[in-house]
């Protein structure tokens, strides 16, 4: 996707917003939230936050705190019923556990057999992994044992009824001995398995074309998370009314907001950003 150029900028808005709010008339997405946006809100007071939240008008929760079978110290039925009693739903989480070069990842497999219990008791829907070791960028090789690594987690999510997904930042996109890394991993994960969470803003500052990926591999980014520098609609960069009209041929299920550094208090920018969604819309 070709950055957002300020001399067309305000033209390529008003015609693309157009666009996006006459296919959405009818029927507006549902819009969750990255809990990692409200980390340190989560942190201190989980109850408030998602009290805070619920009232913006967000519809579902994207974890990022999972821990030893609870998420953010509470049990799973106890966060899914708070999440619930301010009209959302608790719908995938980011969870990890890193594969190193000397690690038989059978040993990692405990935790993903704990944690998709964790999961599949609440009815979530989907588990990504948001990150990888350093190893998976050393070499193919190294690439390459995480993908299957992936391919297993994925069948015993599928096994419980989850789908199992991988987040990307920029990293991915560059080359590892003459390869793309972002193009290896979906040429060696099983699309049954492993289905890709894109991140709008990091393939961006990877200078990828959002796209081009997803006219090869239509059907494999079954979420997205929306994402800018800060806010949404902040830096000028990111043309979200094009990009989420592209939300089916990805094959995007999930719209995910994140944001990771303010202008505002984390609350109020997490509100400005939905209320952009809104203001393009995307969101009731």
């Amino acid at each position: 996707m070709k950055r957002f150029t300020p001399v067309l900028g305000l033209l390529t808005l008003f015609v693309s917003t157009f666009a996006l709010s006459a296919c959405t008339a009818e029927t507006k997405e549902d819009i969750g939230i990255q809990l990692w946006s409200v980390r340190t809100d989560m942190k201190e007071n989980p109850k408030a936050t998602i009290e805070a939240l619920g009232a913006m008008g967000y519809d579902f929760v994207e974890t990022a705190g999972y821990a030893n079978g609870k998420f953010y110290d509470m049990e799973p039925e106890a966060f899914k019923q708070l999440v619930e009693d301010n009209g959302m739903k608790f719908l995938g989480s980011h969870c990890n556990q890193h594969l190193a070069d000397s690690v038989d990842w059978n040993t990692l497999m405990p935790f993903w057999d704990e944690c998709i219990a964790a999961h599949k008791s609440v009815g979530a829907e989907y588990i990504v992994v948001p990150s990888m070791s350093k190893y998976a960028y050393s070499s193919l090789e190294g690439l390459k044992k995480h993908c299957d690594y992936f391919n297993a987690i994925g069948e015993k999510c599928n096994e419980a009824g989850i789908r199992f997904g991988y987040h990307n930042h920029a990293g991915e996109f560059k080359k590892l001995e003459g390869e793309i890394i972002y193009d290896f991993m979906l040429k060696n994960t099983d699309p049954e398995k492993v289905m890709f969470q894109i991140d709008l803003y990091w393939i961006n500052k990877g200078k990828a074309d959002a796209e081009a990926y997803f006219d090869k591999h239509p059907g494999r980014f079954e979420s997205f998370h929306i994402k800018d520098n800060m806010e949404l609609g902040e830096s000028g960069n990111m043309d979200f009314p094009v990009l989420l009209e592209l939300r089916t041929k990805a094959g995007a299920k999930y719209h995910v907001v994140e944001v990771e550094k303010y202008n505002f208090t984390p609350l109020e920018s997490v509100k400005k950003s939905l209320e952009y969604l809104q203001e393009i819309g995307f969101s009731d």
